[in-house]
């Protein structure tokens, strides 16, 4: 295997490893036995091998090997040669449930170089570009998920019986009848220096969110990761299922990846988001505004990144749900701190993006929302003033008088509009077999094929014998 230099993040959080001897230090500190080295396919699945301590320093000088046609869509075929998965030392996370483990994320190579197909790889690249502007990305998140149990059936269920109310959301009860897995996530999170600020039941039965403190976005896609990874498996440890899809059920609220994200200056760690004296009254800047115009103009080609499944076209443009609401948008607009739009602007300096579902790789979808805001910058375009209609209920023929573009209906709609996107194409970037961008909507057309193949109970019963 061909020998190459590990990578390390340029914007470690503070305390970091950095180099090999400060990974030792950690690991001796933490009584790690050993370490996943982890990568994600195209869809966001984390893949993992167990290394020993006693070999880390193969592992640091050579990589993990992996068969990648193995372990997903990753660009490969069985003749290609091994993936090998340098670990980046910044991003070394101690199990707080799990003692002597800890995980490294890694970047996949190929014959010494970083691997195009690699989503990890694909944001590190878009932000080195972002660097040598001299301005930081930083992403804070909203991950919503369920707790379910399987039946005896295969079907799925709110995991927990008395969480039955039309109108769930903020329930003290719930979330008391759930403390024991709320709070050892808490802590957990807590113990890893991520600073979790608030817990709650949200808008479905059995479905909850728990914040923590945003960072500079790839070390915000990392902990996503694993948080998405650390929430599956207590809930299996408790005998339990958690799910991040969007919308594991029809009558319910679907489960968002809510992206709050903002430009910061290298040198001096300003926020060129913000603006006090913002004429539209919401706190941003002219930078902020021109980045908003850049993700309403790529909205809908974005989504086939952002809502990167069959279900997330279940989660949105859809009647409302049990709740009332669906709290996901259906259009590519912009306002204040209102939540029927795509973004929204909860306060001063940052904006948030609701067209992004708890089923998004967020390497990628970080890496696209990215482009497209840089894209508004570039050409300075303007989002116009923000938009105060309550969206879930203004009738369609007013929306499109108004010119306002739908987001795509289904994920076949989405990928057809993604490679017509030169922003996101180039964004994307290369690999040896064309434009990454071709490949994931193939990926992606191929999901919808497949799922569009199959027979539905719906279909049985609606046209059995209607004819």
């Amino acid at each position: 295997m061909t020998t190459v230099e590990f990578p390390t993040a340029a914007a470690a959080p503070a305390g970091a490893p950095r180099t090999r001897d400060e990974l030792a230090e950690a690991i001796a500190r933490d009584g790690i036995e050993f370490l996943f080295a982890m990568f994600v396919d195209l869809h966001g699945k984390p893949c993992a091998k167990l290394i020993p301590v006693s070999a880390l320093d193969s592992f640091l000088a050579e990589g993990a090997g992996f068969a990648g046609y193995a372990a997903g869509p990753m660009g490969q075929s069985p003749a290609d040669p091994d993936l090998a998965a340098m670990p980046d030392l910044s991003s070394y996370t101690p199990l707080p449930w799990q003692p002597g483990l800890a995980v490294l994320q890694c970047d996949p190579y190929v014959d010494g170089s970083p691997w195009p197909y690699a989503p990890r790889v694909i944001l590190r690249h878009a932000l080195d570009r972002l660097a040598a502007d001299g301005m930081v990305f930083n992403v804070g998140a909203e991950p919503e998920y369920f707790l379910v149990r399987r039946r005896p059936d295969g079907g799925i269920e709110v995991a927990d019986p008395l969480d039955n109310g039309e109108l769930p959301c903020y329930d003290a009860k719930g979330l008391t009848r759930v403390y024991e897995h709320l709070t050892q996530v808490s802590r957990g999170v807590n113990a890893l220096g991520w600073a979790n600020y608030a817990n709650d039941h949200e808008d479905a039965n059995g479905q909850f969110e728990q914040n923590f403190a945003y960072a500079d976005a790839l070390t915000s896609a990392d902990r996503l990761i694993f948080y998405r990874y650390m929430i599956h498996t207590l809930a299996h440890n408790a005998g339990l299922a958690a799910t991040f899809m969007p919308k594991p059920f029809g009558n319910l609220t679907g489960s968002g990846l809510h992206l709050h994200s903002s430009l910061w200056d290298v040198q001096t760690g300003a926020e060129l988001f913000a603006d006090p004296a913002d004429p539209r009254g919401l706190g941003l800047s002219g930078l902020a505004y021109h980045y908003i115009g850049g993700l309403i103009e790529h909205g809908p080609a974005m989504a086939a990144v952002t809502c990167p499944t069959v279900n997330s076209y279940k989660r949105f443009g859809v009647g409302a749900p049990n709740s009332g609401a669906t709290w996901a948008p259906a259009y590519a607009t912009y306002g204040g701190n209102n939540r029927t739009q795509m973004l929204r602007v909860p306060d001063g300096g940052r904006v948030e993006n609701r067209a992004c579902d708890g089923s998004a790789n967020p390497y990628l979808a970080m890496a696209v929302q990215l482009a497209a805001g840089l894209d508004g910058i570039d050409r300075g375009l303007d989002p116009g003033e923000p938009n105060l209609d309550n969206l879930h209920v203004m009738p369609p023929e007013q929306v499109a008088a108004r010119g306002i573009r739908s987001l795509p209906p289904t994920l076949l709609h989405a990928a057809d509009e993604l490679v017509t996107d030169d922003v996101l194409r180039e964004a994307l970037g290369k690999t040896p077999d064309g434009d990454y961008i071709d490949y994931y909507a193939q990926v992606k057309r191929d999901e919808f094929r497949a799922w569009h193949s199959g027979v539905s109970d719906w279909e049985v019963e609606r046209y059995l014998t209607l004819f």
